[in-house]
């Protein structure tokens, strides 16, 4: 997630100055009669979108000058216009048109879109206007079905899928293999019928958290299906980008029950993990990097761990939020991990002590006082569980 300055009001003032219409023509006779807008004319009818955004829309373009694509390296646009890459030249296309009419004003109030492409810009408004890395440099050019922003730069969405973004990250080694031995490298790779897919990827840290051993007992051939099931809690379907998936407070998983996505002090979590980086686009999806590995409930022999490795965890994590002067995220942290074990634990003196754990931590009136607290009942919890 990103935070946006708003433009002062003479910037914002001289952003929407004047703007042009088009009555009469659509965006693509717009473009055309613009004069500097050839190469994405040519593009247009190369990728075979003429028709497209000739249709009623309405869309929302924002359209490279002719100048725009002369900054690409040499040769760029000669390969994209070339039929054999017809696939790729859609993608960046379609990554410059929006859904919609979004006039400047409304963009002003966005921290991002999602493209027809299905990937999202950036919208930034430090020191002007900005989608990604293009300056937005006219706006409100209004046409029968839409209306045209323009920029100085061309968009270009992600080429990667998303096992080579987590390669080229260099944090995610433990995902690749696990996901290489569970047999799902392929289906995160894009291959196969699978459509787009959103990944909370935990880092080669998180699975250094988990108890000893337990990983390589999880790589082991006859462990496969057990490390495909938690894999799985970790794949939703679709792309679920930060701001719809906090919209929604939950998510349904390709394996498992729907895991909890909430806003606090201790930042964003899923379930008891802390999101460390969102909305890394792919090509196939979207990656939210989180700090721990998501634990699916029991569901008989298809859950790998039982409570005492998610208070394990949970300790582990809490201690260095805790260390770091977070005290409150720390109580946060705990008091979550306690109301997940809940409804999964079914000894009555497990769960009379997480109660008495919480209703002591609400006593407290400092957030260290209830990080202790809680920590002192996941410790009592711990001893008691088998």
């Amino acid at each position: 997630m990103k935070t946006w300055k708003s433009l002062s009001l003479l910037a914002i003032l001289a952003l929407l100055v004047s703007p042009q219409a088009a009555r009469g023509a659509d965006i693509v006779d717009t473009a055309v009669k613009a004069g500097n807008f050839k190469t994405l004319a040519t593009a247009l009818k190369a990728a075979g979108l003429v028709d497209t955004l000739k249709g009623s829309g309405p869309f929302t373009v924002f359209a490279p000058t002719d100048d725009a694509f002369a900054k690409l390296p040499a040769g760029t646009v000669e390969s994209l216009l070339k039929p054999e890459n017809k696939g790729r030249l859609t993608d960046v296309l379609t990554y410059h048109v929006v859904a919609g009419s979004v006039p400047a004003t409304e963009v002003l109030k966005l921290s991002g879109a999602t493209t027809v492409n299905g990937q999202r810009v950036d919208i930034t408004t430090d020191g002007g206007v900005r989608v990604d890395n293009a300056n937005v440099i006219t706006t409100d050019i209004r046409c029968d079905n839409g209306i045209i922003h323009v920029i100085d730069t061309v968009l270009l969405p992600s080429d990667a899928n998303l096992v080579e973004v987590a390669t080229s990250a260099g944090n995610f080694g433990t995902l690749i293999a696990a996901a290489k031995a569970a047999g799902l490298a392929e289906t995160l790779a894009g291959q196969g019928s699978t459509g787009p897919l959103t990944v909370l990827a935990p880092t080669d840290a998180a699975f250094a958290n988990l108890p000893a051993k337990t990983l390589d007992s999880l790589l082991k051939p006859e462990n496969k299906d057990k490390l495909a099931a938690i894999l799985k809690y970790h794949v939703i379907p679709g792309r679920v980008y930060s701001d719809d998936a906090l919209a929604a407070g939950s998510a349904k998983p390709l394996a498992g029950s729907p895991i909890r996505l909430t806003a606090g002090t201790a930042g964003v979590t899923a379930e008891n993990a802390i999101v460390t980086q969102f909305d890394l686009d792919a090509s196939n999806g979207v990656i939210h990097v989180i700090d721990r590995v998501l634990l699916p409930p029991g569901t008989g022999g298809a859950r790998l761990s039982d409570a005492r490795q998610t208070i394990e965890q949970a300790i582990a994590s809490g201690s260095a939020i805790f260390n770091a002067g977070r005290h409150h995220a720390c109580a946060d942290l705990y008091r979550q991990t306690m109301n997940t074990l809940m409804p999964e634990i079914a000894n009555a003196d497990v769960r009379r002590e997480i109660n008495r754990a919480l209703r002591n931590a609400d006593q407290q009136h400092s957030s260290t006082e209830k990080a202790w607290a809680l920590r002192r009942g996941l410790d009592r919890v711990y001893t008691m569980l088998p």
